[in-house]
């Protein structure tokens, strides 16, 4: 089937022809027979790289009325943003953050790209433009089973479904275990298949050898043949970063580009450092394309961390995880998708959906710290790190390689090469998501009875899976715990009560905080109030000790100090030494409370950076956080009349 032959404007196809897209892949001749372009709900559940945006695109560019891409990562949301802004008369908007807002200048637009957070706390203040979506595209519908992004998709496509009936719903998929049951609560049609552009073959490399799935091995000399070999004590095989070196080593020699992953941010930048060593630029031809590139990213900043990066990317490897600022992530995308750059060593951030396929993708590490202990990683995400093997146009196959030893190797096969990926579960049944949403339906004036949240819930993935009586247990629950928490109120005799949110319960859900994070800034608020000397440390800690706030790392070597730093601020912290059931926790508020307060005081991101070890995209993401949680700390602080100045001095110099 050519795209000739879909309902596309003249334009739109010549401007894919010009692109080299002219003859669709299987999935997406399925997907068009199943009535993507004709108004039907499909689930598109196929590998990366075989063509799941094409289908969206299809169905976003034949429906009979503006359209919304969403997107789970703000990179994501970027990436396909430029995509559908580059369509010849298409007229696209993005939208990721301004939680307080409606987003009412998205209205008008042909495609709206936005993350499914932007679309919730759209709804959540009353935006009218959703009502006249023609087209819901959805990516990576498998993250329904995130922790907590997956409730905020599900109840999104529920409300969005509930408010529009004739929406078209068409959901992209990484193969999963059970996408038969996302297609039936969407009701779609389900387009499965396994076919790729390019083949791909899975193996485990022990001792130097890969043993592939196909039945072929290749191996791979591992380390100097003139120095002693570095072995594994424990169990005499090569050392798996030597195995992991030589891995990318033999995929550049051949014209090939390489990902690697591993578990951390330490380990990614380690082994970028080991392979700046392997003169992979020159082994690809890439000498001067790279130098620029490093040059590029060295004036982005001048944080250790920039500095470490620009040197690496002039000898053409990269290392890439989420303490880097966004504008460097970018560009080694960007690098690695021009061909200017040899590899990339990546904690799995980056088999999230980001578009940089490779000849060859190296998994040296399966497990990671989950708390207290080390774990398997779950399949569904090394079957996409995995995938992100095979350059379409570029590379005959794909090579994925598990690096392992002897001890492993069945496990490794059993797991990852031949196991299937988990089945995709609601979280909305976590108690805190359940909180939030349960809010927001009251808070909206969606629901004002137990049976009305119900009935709002009950287009969601986790009722099709919990069943009426177990949707009903658990939103009788979250009602009590928001009674509890001032949030909601009671109103009438027992019988036949209706709920109303109370004032901070309205503005905590317009500000799209969580009901958690809305009573701890309440409570905060009020006691800053009643200080003698209330400052923007303060307010810091108020909103940092908050679910919304992210965790800042507290070392074993800055515990004695930051206890310290709080005993000589005591009487500025609006929690006593004494309080917190969490102490540790606090402790790391009060480091991110820290650092916020001496950005607003005029350190600089290098200072910070290394003062606090932290990188500069962790410094950037709380900053962004401060911003909203202030502005949701001001809007409280009107709704429940208090005065506390030190929130505003706090935001205005953030």
């Amino acid at each position: 089937m050519r795209v000739r032959s879909l309902p596309l404007p003249e334009r739109l196809v010549d401007h894919f022809a010009d692109r080299g897209i002219r003859e669709l892949y299987p999935p997406q001749i399925a997907a068009v027979e199943a009535g993507v372009c004709d108004g039907a709900n499909v689930v598109a559940a196929v590998p990366t790289a075989s063509g799941k945006t094409f289908v969206a695109q299809a169905a976003l560019l034949t429906a009979d009325g503006p359209g919304l891409y969403v997107c789970p990562l703000r990179a994501l949301a970027r990436e396909k943003y430029e995509a559908f802004a580059a369509l010849p008369g298409v007229d696209v908007a993005i939208s990721t953050g301004d939680f307080e807002s409606s987003g009412e200048e998205l209205a008008g637009h042909d495609v709206v790209v936005a993350t499914s957070e932007k679309v919730d706390s759209a709804i959540r203040n009353g935006a009218e433009w959703v009502d006249d979506l023609a087209c819901v595209a959805v990516d990576e519908v498998h993250l329904l089973g995130a922790e907590r992004r997956g409730p905020t998709l599900e109840v999104t496509l529920a409300t969005l479904r509930r408010r529009s009936p004739s929406i078209q719903i068409v959901a992209l998929s990484a193969t999963v275990d059970n996408p038969e049951e996302i297609a039936d609560w969407l009701d779609a049609t389900l387009v499965e298949s396994e076919w790729r552009p390019v083949d791909l073959r899975t193996g485990v490399c022990v001792g130097g050898e890969v043993a592939f799935d196909d039945g072929t091995t290749r191996r791979v000399p591992v380390g100097d043949p003139d120095d002693e070999p570095d072995t594994d004590p424990a169990t005499d095989d090569p050392d798996a970063t030597d195995q992991t070196a030589a891995l990318v080593v033999d995929a550049v020699e051949s014209g090939g580009q390489c990902l690697a992953f591993v578990r951390s941010r330490a380990e990614a930048a380690a082994l970028a450092e080991r392979l700046a060593e392997e003169g992979l630029a020159e082994r690809l031809g890439i000498g001067s394309a790279a130098a620029a590139v490093g040059d590029e990213v060295a004036d982005i900043d001048g944080t250790v961390t920039g500095r470490e990066l620009a040197d690496r990317l002039r000898r053409g490897v990269a290392f890439h995880h989420a303490g880097l600022r966004a504008d460097h992530r970018a560009a080694v995308e960007t690098a690695f998708r021009d061909r200017e750059l040899a590899c990339i060593c990546a904690t799995p951030t980056l088999a999230a959906g980001v578009n940089v396929p490779a000849r060859r993708v190296v998994v040296r590490d399966q497990k990671r710290y989950t708390g207290s202990s080390m774990e398997w990683l779950p399949t569904l995400e090394v079957h996409q790190m995995c995938g992100r093997a095979g350059r379409p146009g570029l590379d005959p196959h794909g090579e994925a390689v598990l690096v392992g030893e002897e001890s492993t190797r069945e496990e490794l096969v059993e797991r990852y090469v031949e196991g299937e990926p988990e089945a995709v579960e609601s979280k909305l049944a976590e108690p805190a998501s359940l909180r939030t949403h349960v809010l927001s339906a009251v808070a909206t004036g969606f629901a004002e009875t137990e049976a009305e949240i119900l009935d709002v819930l009950d287009g969601t993935f986790y009722a099709r899976e919990a069943g009426a009586g177990g949707l009903a247990d658990a939103v009788a629950v979250a009602v009590d715990d928001l009674v509890e928490a001032g949030m909601v109120r009671r109103r009438g005799d027992a019988e036949r009560y209706r709920i109303a949110a109370t004032p901070v319960g309205e503005t905590t859900s317009r500000q799209y905080v969580r009901p958690e994070t809305g009573a701890r800034i309440v409570d905060g608020l009020r006691t800053a109030a009643g200080m003698a000397g209330a400052t923007t440390l303060t307010v810091f800690e108020v909103v940092c000790d908050t679910p919304d706030m992210q965790d800042t790392y507290l070392g074993n070597r800055e515990r004695a100090e930051m206890y310290r730093f709080a005993r000589r601020n005591a009487a500025k912290l609006t929690t006593g030494m004494g309080e917190p059931d969490d102490f540790e926790g606090w402790l790391e508020s009060v480091k991110t409370a820290r650092i916020l307060d001496e950005w607003i005081g005029g350190a600089t991101v290098e200072e910070l950076v290394e003062a606090y070890r932290l990188g500069p995209g962790d410094l950037d993401s709380r900053v962004e956080r401060a911003e909203w949680l202030l502005s949701a700390a001001e809007a409280l602080a009107d709704t429940i009349g208090v005065s506390v100045p030190a929130v505003t001095r706090a935001r205005s110099r953030i």
